[in-house]
């Protein structure tokens, strides 16, 4: 029997994080039937959280995984605009910048090395973005000087944006493009008759192409279907606070925490990384430390009212790049997870890569090596502790 033009898809898309969204809206744009299954609801893991820190690498030992990122982080704002041009829904998303602080003289000598390099790296004649050491005392009145006495980096680079209403943004357009169902896990996909499984859905669906990416729940599919575990999860907390007034202020990265400020008043603060978790809920410790953390540093948050608290569990590959493309030994199973740290910032140059992989395409830039399956699975593959 013939499937109905609603139950065969070009693509179909096991997850509706930031990674899933990006490469089922990409493949929309090229003109392919799509549909994203959501096991919750958008933005249930570790998309769905609060910091939107979208910061650049350190321009030095440059690679084709720091080249990809920068191409993806000055390609972002256009691909936003087009988005909220596209669907009337702001995403939250500004070029900030960022302030390190110098806490020694090498790391001084180090920035300025850093600083020099930066200007080749970051194309910074042709783009404006810089990397400037300044002295201390630079920019006071938010990190406090007291944190900086060797004086601070400030780049410009990098950027925010509110997680959830890029998310809200991307599924609007799904949703009027394609398709967007919620409440539908994944359990297997026969690339033989292009058969999707859902769990407990007795309904005819199928597609040619499978994409699986589920965050850190998406290794458990992926070792299901290839006997290989090549990631793990590790949890992360973030808070929100009253950020009124501090909206234009760039954001922080001092004493391995991330102080971001956003267009609707508040302030992000995050976030940990434990290997070592129970669940995905937020620990209250963790949001006393956090708080305790940022304000040392960054004084003007203090006495500033808590108005949310998140926890996740965040993918993470052993090998740390991400991963994205063909599963090994499979024709039409994809992977794209792993994301980590820096998922926002580069998901819409792994969803143009993955669908010109799909469609025959050449990408806007190439696909690092290491983010490619081989680099995760077989002789290659780290064990997790690796």
């Amino acid at each position: 029997m013939a499937h109905t033009s609603e139950q065969m898809f070009d693509l179909a898309v096991a997850g509706a994080g930031i990674f899933g969204l990006s490469i089922a809206c990409r493949a929309l744009k090229a003109g392919l039937r799509v549909v994203v299954l959501e096991a919750e609801q958008v933005g249930a893991g570790s998309s769905g959280g609060l910091l939107g820190a979208l910061m650049p690498h350190m321009p030095a030992r440059w690679n084709p995984k720091k080249e990809f990122q920068f191409q993806a982080l000055r390609s972002l704002q256009g691909e936003i605009e087009d988005l909220e041009a596209q669907t009337g829904l702001s995403c939250g998303y500004r070029r900030c910048g960022r302030i390190l602080p110098l806490t020694t003289t090498d790391k001084l000598e180090h920035h300025l090395e850093r600083a020099e390099e930066s200007r080749e790296r970051w194309h910074t004649a042709e783009t404006g973005f810089s990397y400037v050491v300044e002295p201390t005392g630079s920019r006071s009145d938010w990190l406090d000087a007291a944190a900086a006495p060797h004086g601070i980096v400030y780049e410009t680079l990098a950027a925010r944006v509110s997680p959830r209403a890029y998310l809200a943004s991307l599924a609007a357009f799904i949703r009027a493009k394609g398709q967007l169902r919620e409440g539908a896990r994944v359990t297997g996909f026969d690339e033989a008759t292009g058969a999707v499984q859902v769990a407990g859905s007795t309904a005819s669906l199928h597609a040619k192409n499978l994409v699986i990416s589920g965050g850190f729940a998406a290794f458990d599919m992926i070792e299901n279907l290839t006997g290989e575990r090549i990631g793990r999860g590790e949890k992360g907390q973030a808070l929100l606070l009253d950020g009124a007034g501090l909206e234009e202020m760039p954001a922080i990265y001092c004493d391995g925490l991330y102080v971001v400020p956003h267009e609707d008043g508040t302030v992000a603060i995050g976030s940990t990384s434990d290997r070592e978790f129970v669940d995905s809920t937020p620990s209250p410790s963790r949001t006393t430390e956090l708080l305790q953390r940022a304000t040392t540093f960054c004084p003007v948050l203090d006495g500033r009212k808590v108005l949310s608290e998140w926890a996740g569990i965040r993918p993470r590959c052993h090998k740390r790049d991400p991963l994205a493309g063909l599963l090994p030994g499979h024709s039409s199973t994809y992977a794209a997870t792993g994301g980590f740290k820096i998922s926002f910032g580069i998901a819409h140059l792994i969803a143009d890569c993955l669908v010109c992989e799909m469609t025959g395409e050449t990408p806007k830039h190439p696909l690092p090596e290491t983010f490619r399956s081989a680099h995760h699975f077989g002789a290659n593959r780290l064990e997790a502790d690796g």
